[in-house]
């Protein structure tokens, strides 16, 4: 096997390899340290790699199948951490310069338990300050770059987990999503990104006091089947997070490979209310959508209308930001992000009925999504209103020549961090200037694994592993 065929194998055929000794999980890291260091000063994915790290962890991990001890399920597999996420004893920066030289004494609890499952942690990978924003760069490590064109973004806040994971630097990469983190990215560098249920991965230490219940952490991958197997090792009751969920009673990569029967998939390009969407990528979902026919699945357009959603989780998300960072404002706003000051003036702008309004909203995007939930088993949407933009710029001023707003072109993401329904991205096909473009797969509340299959079903219709980025 050669060493490009190592850096794109699946995390389970790794598990595999290592654990029957055909491969190393030191073999393993080595070559994708070298591609690392290779690759990575050309899209800026890692901001922090801790290869000493890794090669220590992979060592165990090779000791362990040696000595035939109990194997944890990514026994030897090199994982990224996104850089919101703390690790024991590894810089930690948030992407502020506030938190420029922290290195945290403990881990988060994700973190603790892919640590507990024999993972290899590769290193940190980028993220805009606090992740703020829907692209990813910072005033710390610059810019990440989409793999496929070095002018555009990666999107974000899970920017470089998700460039990282295309660009073969690693099979697994952990992200979070507050408001379409891991889905846009992944829909922009052509990943399969899973936003989990609410809850279903707990959340330990928070980076923010007041959270809002928005934000979960889940995985970024190249094969469906890895998202199941890394969301195995993260998900789970923890008693000090008060919103996680309780045991499930299975392993979700047990049963990816079943194909649900009758199901009636809903499909929506506007959700109700976006502007705009690109020509392109509303004929892409359309084109992707009849694929599901294949199965017996029944395909229907769902009928719906969302009021005030967008004005609703811009009044949460600002508000979260005022409250949480006005503290740092007096000694820290000049060495900020311009645009994140903004918006935590903005968050501690409103009179005292906004926020009440705004929780009122997203109580009846839920009363929404219920009913629509009620005759469908999965609702299909765009991943994002456009494939990758330009890199330097927050958001698209336009879409289709449409002057838009500044969350125009998400407007399929943050309603299901409102609900906290389950909610993946996958490749979908690719645009005339070959960039990828994502279709969204959504669940029912808690019905994580039927996102998994439905996505694993139409990979095995569509797979895109073959296509790579040319460096």
């Amino acid at each position: 096997m050669n060493k490009e065929d190592i850096c794109f194998m699946s995390a389970c055929d790794m598990v595999d390899a290592i654990r029957n000794q055909e491969l190393t999980s030191e073999e393993i890291t080595e070559t994708i340290i070298e591609r690392i260091e290779k690759i990575n000063p050309i899209i800026n994915a890692y901001c922090t790699p801790t290869f000493d790290l890794a090669r220590e962890m992979a060592r165990k991990a090779d000791d362990k199948v040696k000595k035939g001890e109990k194997l944890g399920l990514l026994n030897g597999v090199p994982t990224s951490i996104k850089d919101l996420n703390p690790v024991k004893g590894i810089r930690t920066t948030y992407g502020s310069k506030i938190f420029e030289n922290h290195i945290p004494d403990y881990d988060d609890i994700a973190v603790q338990r892919l640590k507990k499952e024999g993972c290899v942690i590769l290193g940190k990978t980028n993220t805009p300050e606090f992740g703020f924003k829907g692209v990813t760069d910072n005033l710390i490590f610059g810019y990440s770059r989409n793999p496929w064109d070095l002018e555009l973004t990666p999107g974000g806040s899970s920017g470089g987990a998700a460039a990282a994971v295309v660009s073969g630097l690693g099979p697994l990469a952990q992200g979070s999503d507050g408001g379409g983190s891991i889905r846009h990215p992944s829909s922009l560098c052509g990943a399969y990104g899973l936003k989990p249920s609410f809850g279903r991965v707990p959340r330990y230490p928070k980076l923010f006091p007041m959270a809002l219940d928005l934000a979960v952490i889940g995985p970024i991958v190249r094969y469906v089947k890895d998202a199941a197997l890394m969301l195995d090792a993260m998900k789970g009751p923890f008693e000090r997070d008060k919103a996680s969920l309780p045991k499930d009673g299975f392993r979700y990569i047990d049963k990816i490979d079943e194909v649900p029967e009758g199901l009636k998939i809903g499909y929506s390009i506007d959700l109700g209310y976006a502007k705009a969407v690109d020509i392109e990528v509303e004929k892409c979902i359309l084109n992707s959508v009849e694929l599901f026919e294949n199965f017996g699945w029944s395909i229907e357009l769902v009928k719906m209308k969302l009021r005030k959603a967008q004005l609703s989780f811009n009044t949460l998300w600002t508000s979260m930001l005022g409250y949480n960072l006005k503290s740092y404002l007096k000694e820290w706003e000049d060495k900020m992000d311009p645009d994140l000051v903004k918006l935590i003036k903005a968050g501690l702008g409103y009179d005292g009925m906004s926020l009440p309004r705004a929780i009122a909203v997203r109580s009846q995007v839920y009363e929404t999504f219920y009913k629509v939930f009620k005759d469908y088993d999965i609702l299909i949407t765009p991943s994002t209103a456009i494939p990758a933009f330009e890199l330097g710029v927050m958001f698209p001023s336009k879409i289709n020549g449409i002057n838009v707003s500044p969350t125009a072109w998400m407007p399929f993401s943050f309603p299901f961090n409102m609900t906290g329904h389950p909610a993946a991205t996958i490749p979908s096909g690719r645009s005339s200037k070959g960039l990828p473009i994502g279709m969204q797969i959504v669940g029912r509340r808690f019905d994580d694994l039927k996102v998994l299959q439905v996505s694993k079903t139409f990979e095995e219709l569509a797979p895109w592993q073959d296509k790579k980025p040319n460096f």
